[in-house]
């Protein structure tokens, strides 16, 4: 698909798959080794995942893992700002995306820090993100917590409109794997992510190192970088748009491939 998104004015093109580097700006997060939040480490990891070859990077300021405590807004509001802010200083022009579920940090980190994705994880939970991205001119990720493909896409063709209807252009779904999910329900949704193309919308897959793959191998987190890498080209296969992960250099690897594949 010769799909485009425009990102602070300049067109992002995903007609090739592209990877989003995660970087944690968290101390609970789920995988450890991901977790940055001296500006030091952040300018560290922000140059890594350029350097690596991902085209976005994916801040992230509030831990959603299962069973994480959720930070406060205040919290969340001064971590996201401190990361944005030591990564501005080392790549003042890269693609910026925020994991955020609410507005006010979403706002801010586009006015003060101009993310240009709002990587949004509550599938539109609050009323208000919808009209501040469209207002905004961002681009939107919206994720569904729905546990099967029948469900997920009535409802997104439903929000998808709802985003449409208050001028929002670039949208970008996310199956949510790991959201809201039982493990069978995780690899059924894979096994049928292709039929998602029916959107006509770029999608992204975030399985990086999730529990579908380390539990369902019996290793660790810390071990999970084969069976990533796997559930990656798969997903690619099923026509993955963007790659949200931990490993660049290996998810960047994978789409070489898989383009040659696909010339």
């Amino acid at each position: 698909m010769e799909y485009t998104i425009n990102v602070n004015g300049r067109l992002l093109s995903l007609s090739k798959p592209v990877v989003m580097g995660i970087l944690n700006a968290t101390p609970d997060s789920f995988y450890a080794a991901s977790r940055v939040q001296t500006e030091e480490a952040v300018m560290a990891r922000a140059r890594q995942i350029l350097d690596e070859g991902a085209e976005i990077i994916d801040v992230g300021a509030c831990s959603t893992r299962p069973g994480g405590e959720v930070a406060t807004e205040q919290e969340e509001m001064r971590r996201m700002r401190t990361a944005l802010a030591a990564i501005r200083k080392v790549a003042p022009e890269a693609v910026v995306s925020v994991d955020t579920f609410r507005p006010e940090v979403a706002r801010m980190a586009i006015d003060e820090f101009g993310a240009g994705i709002i990587n949004d994880v509550s599938e539109g939970e609050d009323p208000a993100m919808f009209p501040l991205v469209a207002g905004k001119g961002v681009a939107y990720i919206l994720m569904s917590l729905k546990p099967n493909l029948h469900d997920m896409l009535i409802a997104m063709a439903r929000e998808v409109q709802q985003l449409r209807d208050l001028g929002q252009k670039d949208i970008i779904l996310d199956p949510g794997f790991g959201f809201g999910k039982t493990m069978e329900e995780n690899f059924a949704l894979l096994r049928e992510m292709d039929k998602m193309q029916v959107m006509d919308l770029p999608l992204l897959v975030g399985i990086s190192r999730k529990r579908m793959i380390h539990q369902t191998l019996g290793i660790t987190p810390d071990e999970a970088l084969n069976g990533t890498t796997v559930l990656n080209t798969i997903s690619l296969m099923k026509g993955a748009s963007i790659l949200r992960v931990h490993d660049v250099k290996e998810a960047v690897q994978a789409v070489k491939l898989f383009n040659h594949l696909n010339p």
